[in-house]
Order: C-alpha cells, then structure tokens, then sequence
C-alpha cells in the first residue's frame, strides 16, 4: 500500500487565498492530504498548540511567501514564520514558493524583518 503525504501549507492568510486554494488544490491532484490553517482560524497560542501538533502528523511543510509579514505573536514573529521554526526544528522537510511581484514592496510589509533564513528561500 503506498503512503499518502501529508502537507502543511502555510502562509499569511488574506493576501494569498487565491494562491493557497491553487497549491491546495494541487496537493489533492497529487493524492497528498493538504492541512493547513483553514482548519484553525483563530490566531493566539492555544491554537498553535494544536497547529503543532497538525505539523507533527505531517511529511512535508509548504511554505508560501507573498509580500506581507503576517500577524505579529507574543514573540514577536509572525505567526507563519513560528509555524516555520517549528516545523523546521522538527525535522520536516520544507518546499517554499516565493509570490513576490515586487521585492520593493515585500521589504515595505516588513518580510525582511525575519532575517537571514527568509532571504535564502
């Protein structure tokens, strides 16, 4: 019996719906089981308790990056850049697709902000 994967897809939520629905739906075309943030809308630490443990019942984590930085936490990062960290710390594999139309107005919405690990995907 073959193993269907698992893909968490992540990244900030209203400006990249469209892109979302399109990888989601391209996940299923692939016969990949897509998990992603449409199942938890809410955004505050008890519901990154349970995005943890999405991420630890998946194979792969598909990163989607746009032009905005996203949501701030507690932290002081982004809620997709600590969905990221986690699931990079846990040993997944990572694919990353860049939607930048603009590298000026990525920097302007802050996406530099994180530092080093997003200007090498």
């Amino acid at each position: 019996m073959d193993k269907r994967y698992q893909i968490f897809i992540s990244s900030t939520y209203a400006d990249l719906k469209e892109e979302r629905r399109r990888v989601t739906e391209t996940v299923i075309e692939l016969d990949c089981i897509p998990a992603g943030m449409e199942l938890f809308p809410a955004a505050d630490q008890e519901q990154f308790e349970f995005i943890k443990r999405v991420i630890d019942d998946c194979d792969y984590y598909l990163l989607i990056i746009g032009g905005r930085y996203g949501s701030i936490t507690e932290a002081g990062i982004s809620y997709t850049e600590q969905e990221y960290d986690y699931a990079i710390s846990r040993g997944l594999k990572g694919v990353w697709l860049s939607c930048w139309t603009n590298r000026h107005e990525c920097a302007k919405n802050r996406l530099p902000r994180a530092g080093p690990k997003w200007q090498e995907v």
